[in-house]
């Protein structure tokens, strides 16, 4: 009878710890963008790579319309992880375009954490249409799909086309059928863009297998006006999009994007989630070479990243502590470490 109670006993202790140690595993709903976009794909991997490394976590990758509903849902309440560009905590800090009147619905603010990679955003048109436009501003006035509505990618190209005054017709179309309107005149041009310089979203590869387009660079004068406006294009090499584009190069208007948590996850947890990307960053590429960036200097973009938004949203002290180990960290942002109740 003692062996059996015995045994009893210590089963029902090792069912308590099992059941204790399950309780204490923290689900984390992250957000991102929608199914088929590069931070989608990116996540996912991001996710499995995480949720191995760090059990303590369970990562839980939610598709949205696009990224900036990930920020808006953290700042409500409703996600614990987003998909975070500094062109959205711009608008944000501002309470201007798509955040405006958004600082009475604010319960608790972003702050930054994770820089993953650029994007880099420019302007597709229909391969036999080149003779017709030689430059952006060519397309003032024609019908063009510059991203889905809440897509940070969107605002970015907006934000260019604006700086040269183009005044197109924006189109808000289906992802899918950018070919057929394309091909049918039903837009005139559309946003192409990369992750990290090297990887095309997935809707764009599958949009050349049935439509031969064209990359429409911006003029050299047009290039001196984005450089002088603050937004300087960066050089993507054609072959990337795997199909002839038609251009010697590609000239793209670059901006930061990020998965970030925010003060509910602890500053030893955030410094080890960095950690563990920067040891993982090959695997993490062999998976997606969007994170071909961190491979070769996670430091560095996590620097190039905080400054690109340190004016808009704090930084989250693990990543803070990440950075001044790794000797990237400027002095000058100490006030805007992120601070907990």
């Amino acid at each position: 009878m003692r062996k059996v109670l015995s045994f009893l006993i210590v089963t029902g202790l090792l069912f308590s710890l099992v059941v204790d140690a399950r309780s204490q595993v923290r689900d984390i709903s992250w957000g991102t963008s929608a199914v088929g976009s590069s931070g989608h794909k990116a996540l996912v991997n991001l996710a499995a790579l995480l949720n191995r490394e760090m059990p303590a976590y369970r990562i839980m990758v939610l598709p949205t319309p696009g990224a900036i509903v990930t920020v808006k849902g953290y700042a409500t309440g409703k996600f614990d992880g987003y998909y975070g560009a500094d062109i959205a905590f711009y608008e944000l800090a501002n309470d201007i375009s798509r955040f405006k009147g958004f600082k009475s619905q604010i319960k608790r603010y972003p702050v930054q954490s994770f820089w993953a990679y650029t994007m880099e955003v420019g302007v597709g048109i229909l391969a036999k249409d080149r003779g017709r436009y030689k430059q952006w501003r060519d397309l003032s006035g024609e019908r063009v799909f510059t991203g889905p509505l809440p897509w940070d990618t969107r605002a970015q190209l907006e934000r260019g086309l604006q700086e040269l005054g183009v005044k197109h017709q924006y189109v808000e179309v289906d992802l899918a059928t950018v070919g057929s309107l394309l091909e049918g005149g039903g837009i005139k041009g559309f946003i192409a863009y990369t992750g990290a310089e090297t990887t095309p979203p997935p809707w764009i590869l599958e949009l050349s297998l049935a439509t031969d387009w064209a990359i429409l660079n911006p003029s050299k004068e047009e290039i001196e006006l984005l450089k002088k406006a603050g937004f300087p294009p960066v050089e993507v090499k054609p072959e990337v999009f795997k199909k002839d584009v038609h251009v010697d190069k590609v000239l793209f208007i670059p901006f930061f994007y990020g998965f970030h948590v925010g003060l509910e996850v602890p500053e030893q947890d955030v410094y080890k989630m960095l950690t563990i990307i920067e040891k993982n960053a090959g695997e993490l590429v062999k998976m997606d070479a969007t994170f071909e960036q961190i491979r070769k200097d996670m430091p560095g973009i996590q620097r190039r990243g905080v400054e690109s938004a340190v004016n808009f949203v704090p930084i989250h002290p693990g990543m803070a502590k990440y950075m001044k180990e790794r000797g990237v960290w400027n002095p000058k942002w100490d006030n805007r470490i992120a601070k907990g109740k």
